[in-house]
């Protein structure tokens, strides 16, 4: 921490005061403070807008943050992990599993499985990589640890181990769903684990009960913004996997075609990675749909919610 502190202190107009307040929000390294909001440091320190943006600036300058090559990119693409599912449908259809270092959402109707596949990746994630941590974010009472020890067994696992490897909280409203977000980050740093994969389920409901009516919607979004921003960041610097379920609602103006569309509007489709559409099959079977990736084409998979987990059909 007094390396952390002295690494601040190098930025023109910080002194040991302001690095403390900044420490104590969580600003403790210098790609932190580079890629933050002037906003959000003049919120936590109390400076003036310019002291901000000069601060923000210089450790910009410092950590040079600048253009790189495409082969530089490539070489960071890397150290990409895809976490992998039972089902070998869904994984080639992510292009070989879930992505660390990107947001996942998947959204779909009630039943459709999304939290099941929240459950699964935070079993098939300490299989695939020992040792490491889920953490799950709880919105709507979703979490049983029963299911992860049933799961972890048709892994072959220790249920016991698994679950120890597995930090959930329930969030009771947006703004605590907020902080649990931030806080993943103190996880890692304070308690020193290595966190492999963030499930947040679900993404919206909260959003969706406190904000009720076109007046509040802008405000709605400009927190669902925050809080996706504060997730795609923390899945970019610590390479890990960030799943998020999210709930979906009618468009009556639809005749045609499915009438179901994701809660959030673009504010969570632009900041999502990949998008999965999951809806319920023939004889109990589920279909995930890519709708939206960077580098993947739309593509459909089949598969089966079972005790183990989920398989193919």
């Amino acid at each position: 921490m007094a390396k952390e502190k002295l690494d601040i202190e190098k930025l023109p107009g910080v002194g040991a005061a302001t690095a403390e307040k900044l420490l104590s929000a969580g600003y403790s390294d210098l790609l932190s403070i580079a890629v933050a909001s002037p906003g959000e440091l003049i919120d936590v320190t109390g400076l003036t807008e310019t002291a901000a943006r000069k601060i923000i600036t210089a450790a910009r300058e410092m950590l040079d943050m600048g253009f790189e090559s495409g082969l530089d990119v490539l070489e960071k693409r890397e150290s990409v992990i895809k976490l992998k599912t039972p089902s070998e449908n869904l994984n080639r259809l992510l292009g070989g599993g879930f992505e660390t270092g990107a947001i996942t959402e998947v959204f779909g109707p009630y039943g459709s499985g999304k939290t099941q596949i929240g459950h699964v990746l935070a079993v098939a994630v300490q299989k695939q990589l020992p040792g490491s941590y889920a953490v799950f974010i709880d919105t709507e009472n979703t979490f049983r640890p029963e299911r992860i020890r049933q799961i972890a067994e048709a892994f072959g696992l220790d249920p016991d181990d698994v679950l120890s490897h597995v930090k959930v909280a329930r969030a009771y409203n947006s703004d605590h769903q907020m902080l649990l977000a931030e806080k993943v980050e103190d996880l890692i740093k304070n308690e020193k684990i290595d966190v492999k994969l963030v499930v947040v389920d679900s993404l919206t409901a909260h959003f969706r009960a406190e904000f009720i009516g076109r007046g509040t919607l802008a405000e709605r979004q400009q927190k669902l913004n925050k809080h996706m921003h504060t997730l795609a960041r923390t899945a970019d610097v610590y390479n890990l996997c960030v799943y998020v379920t999210n709930q979906v609602m009618a468009k009556p103006d639809v005749f045609f075609g499915d009438p179901t569309e994701a809660i959030g509007g673009n504010i969570v489709a632009h900041n999502s990675t990949f998008r999965i559409y999951l809806r319920r099959g023939k004889k109990d079977t589920r279909v995930a749909k890519l709708v939206d990736s960077p580098n993947l084409p739309d593509g459909e998979a089949i598969f089966r919610i079972t005790e183990e987990g989920i398989s193919d059909v």
